[in-house]
């Protein structure tokens, strides 16, 4: 071992393992109880925005705090108001939060479109970015015309996602114990 960072991963290696644990755990539960899922991790950010909307509120007593305070007013209201929300109202905030995210797929699918039109002089294969703008704006269409559906796959694509990675980190977290 040449490095102290590597000597320091091989001793621990078995935080990496606990992650890659757990990373296998809630991937597998993503993907047989999507909606379950989805529910978790939206509450998961209402909880984590009602902590910095109340912490941001305390900062408004704060002296030392150079954020002006009408920002920080503004910042602190609006995230415990969120966090609020996406606590008691999981689903109705995931399905807010699809339909943005389909209004920006259509969006930048279109944009991708009239780009690799204006462009096709210029670049070869122009026919790529026009694929990868429709495919854009068909997900977006998607997501907005079934948000439940829409909901439950990227639920399964998070769990995948998950999945894969808690593999990677048991694989590595393997090796580096044969390095301890």
């Amino acid at each position: 071992m040449n490095s102290p960072l590597v000597a320091a991963l091989a001793r621990n290696w078995w935080v990496i393992l606990v992650y890659g644990v757990v990373a296998i755990a809630f991937g597998l539960y993503s993907i047989v109880w999507p909606g379950a899922s989805v529910v978790a991790l939206t509450w998961a950010f209402g909880v984590m925005a009602l902590a910095e909307g109340v912490i941001s509120a305390f900062a408004l007593f704060d002296r030392n705090v150079n954020i002006p305070r009408g920002w920080l007013a503004l910042y602190a209201l609006a995230s415990i108001a969120f966090g609020v929300l996406a606590i008691t109202q999981p689903l109705a905030v995931a399905g807010a939060l699809l339909l943005l995210l389909a209004a920006w797929l259509i969006v930048s699918g279109l944009y991708r479109i009239v780009f690799a039109v204006r462009v096709r002089r210029f670049i070869a294969n122009e026919w790529l970015l026009i694929l990868s703008g429709a495919v854009a704006v068909l997900l977006g269409v998607l997501f907005a015309a079934y948000p439940a559906a829409g909901l439950l796959t990227m639920a399964l694509w998070i769990g995948v996602g998950a999945l894969l990675y808690g593999v990677l980190q048991v694989m590595a977290a393997l090796r580096l114990r044969k390095l301890a």
